[in-house]
């Protein structure tokens, strides 16, 4: 049973990544196409990476019980293109929502700017009557 530990905790992880793309809509509920091309051609690129790195004896295979042993090719786990493809979406969620909070930040402030009332100081009920008298 703790064989899969490891997978289940990867896919169990994607899809809380999935629930807060899809809550604030960042990536995969905003474009899928992108999002998809992505994550797919960035999961390519870094099995690509390992399997160059296995072949020439960089990369190897750790034994561990919370693994499932499963391989996709020596010295190759089937945890690892899970991984990888978690490492993408997450790195394209965190990108993502980085720079969507800066556009808003940066907005916010150019609003402020061209406010009418920009400077202005807001009065309490209490103050503004005794402005007034």
């Amino acid at each position: 049973m703790t064989g899969v530990v490891y997978l289940a905790a990867l896919l169990a992880s994607i899809g809380a990544m999935a629930l807060i793309d899809a809550r604030w809509r960042i990536a995969f509920w905003r474009d899928p196409l992108s999002a998809g091309v992505a994550v797919g051609v960035g999961t390519a690129m870094l099995l690509v990476w390992d399997l160059v790195g296995i072949g020439f004896g960089v990369f190897f295979r750790g034994e561990s019980i919370w693994a499932t042993g499963l391989l996709l090719a020596p010295e190759l786990p089937i945890e690892e293109p899970v991984f990888l493809a978690f490492l993408c979406y997450l790195s394209l969620i965190v990108v993502l929502g980085v720079e969507r909070l800066l556009a808003a930040r940066r907005s916010s402030r150019r609003s402020d700017r061209t406010s009418p009332t920009a400077g202005t100081v807001e009065l309490g009920a209490d103050a503004a009557r005794e402005a007034r008298t």
